[in-house]
């Protein structure tokens, strides 16, 4: 019973010690715009796709063929009853916005999850083996880059069928190798730095090495790359809908909205624009928000902006003619 103060203490401290880095990390994106509208526009949009059957006026897949082609409401002939109007069969355009939304970031997730954790694994072992182990898994990760993501998608389709997990499995095959170059290269430049080599020293397993000591310090450029890998993930996932190799009808996807949509273009245009729109905003956003993960997981990044910050305030404060103080991060 001694000790449980003492061990309350401990844990009061870390707790305060949490919140306050995440106060700072809060200060720093509102400071960043960019990133603090990247943030909000993901927020939004993992919101919305979580709610979407709360926040859907209408069911994505509801005909009404008395409805069909009605525009906007901001438009003559819209009406408030289908605010961004509807297609050819009458279905509402904002609640099939609303629902491509989760199909765009399901997939997104699934597969930087799957390619991710694929590619950092075999970058890890090619670049902390070496040897044969890194011969082959280069070798794979050219010949697979050289062979066309196109056409082993249309393999995969011919044998299983396209569905969301066709597209999910095809997606993580082919891109797992972006990971694994990333990965080898950067174990490569840590592979004899002094914590790894005392870490061999006292006896530490491979594996421990691994994925104790090396695997941590590449954690920045790694969420980095898997929230870029992210945004051409849904850009890949539209493409393939709209290619007719994805996401089958009934379900609702932007990329196969773009698509049954592009025969009417010129006689309405909202079928391809409200879509089109979604899938714009959504890759600006992921892209904002992975510019200030970049900045704030750098401590390189980080430096570089404080000195940009200190020398703009001092020049501001010789044309005022104030002494300039010097700063340090």
């Amino acid at each position: 019973m001694s000790g449980t103060p003492h061990s309350q203490k401990i844990l009061g401290d870390r707790g305060v010690e949490r919140l306050a880095r995440l106060r700072e990390l809060s200060l720093e994106l509102w400071r960043d715009k960019a990133g603090f509208i990247g943030v909000v526009l993901m927020t939004a949009l993992v919101v919305m796709a979580l709610a979407a059957p709360l926040i859907a006026p209408h069911d994505p897949g509801a005909q009404d063929l008395r409805a069909r082609l009605k525009p906007p409401a901001w438009m003559a002939q819209g009406s408030t009853a289908h605010l961004l109007g509807t297609d050819h069969l009458g279905r509402d355009i904002l609640s099939r916005v609303i629902y491509g939304a989760r199909v765009s970031l399901l997939v997104g997730t699934a597969v930087v999850l799957l390619a991710g954790t694929f590619g950092v694994v075999m970058g890890l072992l090619a670049g902390y083996r070496g040897g044969r182990t890194d011969s082959f898994v280069m070798r794979w990760i050219d010949t697979q880059v050289a062979f066309p993501g196109l056409l082993l998608a249309l393999i995969i389709l011919a044998v299983i069928g396209p569905s969301m997990t066709t597209v999910i499995v095809v997606l993580a095959l082919n891109g797992w190798m972006v990971y694994g170059r990333m990965t080898r290269s950067a174990v490569l430049s840590v592979r004899q730095t002094p914590y790894v080599e005392a870490a061999e020293v006292i006896g530490c397993s491979s594996a421990r090495v691994i994925f104790r000591h090396i695997l941590p310090n590449l954690t920045s450029p790694l969420i980095t790359l898997a929230i870029l890998e992210f945004a051409r993930i849904v850009l890949a996932e539209a493409a393939l809908s709209f290619l007719g190799l994805g996401i089958q009808p009934p379900a609702t996807s932007w990329g196969l909205d773009v698509a049954t949509g592009k025969d009417y273009i010129f006689r309405a245009w909202w079928l391809v624009t409200m879509p089109g729109i979604a899938i714009s905003i959504t890759v600006l956003a992921v892209n904002l928000v992975a510019s200030w993960m970049r900045l704030i997981s750098d401590p390189k990044e980080r430096e570089k902006q404080f000195a940009i910050k200190a020398a703009a305030r001092a020049r501001k404060q010789r044309r005022r003619g104030h002494p300039v103080a010097e700063e340090r991060p």
